[in-house]
């Protein structure tokens, strides 16, 4: 079902305009039925589009710049207008996740949105290198298509371990499991087969590691979920790589050495990129087996891990 969505905002500037209009068109553009009133004919009741507009819209997005948080705060202008139509809502607890604010233009100290939309999560728009982050973020929201949906709720494990006289708890696999998009994982490989999962449901990467030295590690395509393996030799930064498809995934098995970069394909046709930090082997000095490695899951379905924001973190 296509979301409904009205865009309420303050017209400041013709850049500010122009920036929602923007926002608006590209968002329609995904799927988003954006309700404008740049849509407006003349001769056209705002008041009404105004009324209309809020109640029949599955979500609002309040684009909170300063003047828009002023307007919203004093009762003023049309700002004023929407804001008593949004805060009866809130009072009476209508989808209490309906109001999504954007912050634009709001980086001057003080209140980054109105009172009565200071217990809500916000998108950030401030930073335009991080555009297209925030973008897929509330995209995303907007489709009801999560980077990390909720995951299955499993069975209590400790009915299991009723049965056994000390009660004692026995984790299986569910604790070899990442399910972000992107973060540092240490584990160890000798142990569920050497399998380790990052990310969930489309992005969603079973690795499976086996024993080579404490120089390198073997990384396979043998998971179901995998479609391919591959290394990136031209680069030790991930968010260097501007296209995953060039290297060569046509081996089962690859070697990645400490610093190495290996990338993987899913059976979704999504990318991963995972840097091996640290190998410890017990064959060589070290009490266990143990695999650290830094990993990115690139979501917007793109074979580039080059970010947004040279500001960005790097693996």
């Amino acid at each position: 079902m296509t979301p409904k969505v009205f865009l309420s905002y303050s017209h400041d500037s013709d850049e500010h305009t122009d920036w929602v209009l923007q926002l608006a068109t590209r968002l329609r553009a995904n799927g988003v039925d954006i309700i404008l009133d740049k849509y407006l004919g003349l001769g056209q009741d705002v008041a009404s589009f105004i009324e209309k507009g809020l109640s029949d819209s599955d979500r609002i997005l309040c684009v909170c710049s300063k003047n828009y948080t002023v307007k919203a705060n004093g009762g003023t202008d049309g700002v004023g207008y929407e804001k008593r139509i949004m805060t009866a809502d809130l009072m009476a607890g209508v989808d209490s996740n309906r109001v999504i604010p954007i912050i634009r233009n709001n980086n001057h100290g003080g209140d980054k949105v109105p009172t009565f939309l200071k217990s809500l999560l916000y998108v950030d728009f401030e930073d335009d290198r991080l555009y297209e982050n925030r973008y897929e973020e509330l995209l995303r929201d907007l489709l009801n298509e999560p980077v990390a949906p909720i995951p299955h709720l499993g069975d209590n494990p400790f009915e299991n371990a009723k049965r056994y006289a000390n009660q004692r708890f026995f984790p299986g696999s569910e604790k070899y499991v990442s399910p972000a998009p992107r973060g540092r994982v240490t584990f160890d490989y000798s142990n569920n087969n050497g399998r380790y999962s990052i990310g969930s449901g489309y992005f969603m990467f079973e690795t499976k590691w086996s024993k080579s030295s404490d120089c390198n590690i073997q990384l396979y395509n043998d998971p179901d979920s995998i479609l391919t393996v591959a290394l990136a030799k031209d680069t030790l930064q991930i968010d260097e790589i501007r296209d995953a498809r060039v290297y060569d995934g046509s081996s089962r098995v690859r070697r990645p050495k400490v610093g190495q970069i290996a990338i993987l394909q899913n059976t979704n046709g999504f990318f991963a990129a995972v840097k091996v930090v640290v190998i410890r082997d017990d064959t060589r000095g070290s009490r266990f087996d143990e695999l650290t490695f830094d990993y990115v899951i690139q979501t917007n379905g793109t074979p580039s891990f080059v970010p947004s924001s040279s500001s960005s973190s790097s693996f």
